[in-house]
């Protein structure tokens, strides 16, 4: 057993869409459904955190106690945090910390976000100093932008193709069909996909994620408290990778405009994607191949072939091996993004790093229907949030 353990009592989601409505209603409504899978009553709960929202004004700056309002107050202690798209597995991380340190026994992480039409965007107003409104200011460099430099990047590197990046997609439409949360329910053929249009070469529409609404919430509790509750053989946390860069970072990553420079200075021996998971697998006392399934960040579908390599499912420049002979797919040797990843679901920021949770857990009960990876029993969740957040979760069986 890790150290660090705390197990998983309930998860839960409000499907992910275009629902034009209230933030907190998602927030609220993954919450209750959490509560309910972990078979537990609101006024039980001891410590909420809350995954902030940028776009929803106040009250998302502060989602901690606008979950706990509309929950109903019970007087109980709360946090906000906001990482970009490593908010939950920050708020995950703070709810664990606690636990482990003997300051409660069950707590709540729940994130939620309603989203503009389009791209995500900085907020308004002139901020010269900030590097992600200048991102969009000096360069016109919107999110796909950097995804297609990354796609052309590894075409360049090792020889990936569009029909590659196509199949990930095709791949993941196939495991998301019959996700009840997805947002796109359709399987798309590889040439659909490369039919599409054009958005930032060499991507194409069906290969970038939408942003979307949506909500996801996981209760957890200590040890002692889940085998007095019934749930000794819950899924547990076994690690949580909130890691930063290592200076010199090498390689460019939103919002930056350049590296930093190695010249003096050795890089180091990890970079900071491969590091993500690594700080993980060193904490769980685990590695890669331990690994049943993984849930990565698949921001565009060639992003997910990048992924492969920094959680170390293969060396760099062997992903598209893995891809081509079916190891990635459900009934491969290491399925990826069985829930269909985003390219199902799109962004709902502060909510994603908690549903990649959800999933695993999920496929770790057997309760995955159609996209159920047999005999699931350890996974690991991956992603990246802007200006140099890690995040990575480990949940074993």
């Amino acid at each position: 057993m890790a150290k660090n353990e705390v197990a998983i009592l309930g998860v839960g989601m409000h499907p992910w869409g275009k629902w034009g409505r209230n933030f907190v209603e998602y927030g609220v409504h993954a919450i209750q459904a959490a509560l309910k899978d972990a078979e537990l009553d609101w006024r039980k709960v001891e410590f909420i955190a809350g995954g902030d929202t940028m776009r929803n004004g106040y009250p998302g700056y502060v989602s901690g106690a606008t979950f706990a309002k509309a929950m109903g107050w019970t007087g109980i202690p709360v946090m906000s945090t906001y990482a970009a798209c490593a908010t939950g597995a920050q708020a995950m991380e703070a709810a664990r910390t606690r636990i482990l340190a003997g300051m409660c026994d069950v707590a709540v992480v729940a994130g939620a976000d309603t989203t503009p039409k389009g791209f995500l965007a900085p907020a308004k107003g002139e901020r010269v100093l900030d590097p992600d409104w200048l991102r969009f200011r000096l360069l016109g460099a919107t999110n796909p932008t950097y995804f297609g430099l990354y796609a052309r990047r590894r075409m360049d590197l090792y020889g990936a193709t569009e029909q590659d990046f196509a199949h990930v997609k095709a791949k993941n439409s196939r495991h998301g069909v019959s996700n009840p949360n997805a947002r796109y329910k359709k399987v798309f053929s590889e040439e659909e996909v490369l039919a599409s249009n054009m958005v930032a070469d060499p991507l194409r529409l069906l290969e970038i994620c939408a942003t979307s609404d949506g909500g996801a919430a996981v209760v957890l509790s200590s040890l002692d408290f889940a085998k007095r509750h019934g749930a000794g053989d819950a899924p547990r946390v076994a690690a949580i990778s909130t890691i930063t860069p290592t200076f010199p970072d090498t390689y460019i990553d939103m919002p930056a405009f350049s590296t930093d420079s190695a010249a003096g200075i050795p890089s180091p021996d990890r970079g900071f994607k491969d590091s993500i998971a690594h700080a993980a697998y060193e904490e769980a006392g685990l590695g890669p191949e331990d690994l049943d399934l993984a849930e990565v960040y698949d921001l565009s579908s060639a992003l997910e072939l990048d992924w492969y390599e920094n959680i170390g499912l293969c060396k760099p420049g062997e992903a598209e091996r893995l891809l081509r002979n079916g190891d990635t797919t459900i009934g491969g040797r290491i399925p990826v993004n069985a829930s269909g990843g985003l390219g199902c679901f799109g962004e709902a920021v502060p909510a994603q790093a908690i549903a990649q949770v959800c999933e695993l857990v999920w496929q770790l009960r057997g309760q995955a229907g159609e996209r159920q990876v047999a005999g699931a029993r350890v996974g690991i969740t991956a992603n990246q949030g802007l200006f140099g957040h890690g995040s990575s979760v480990i949940v074993t069986k």
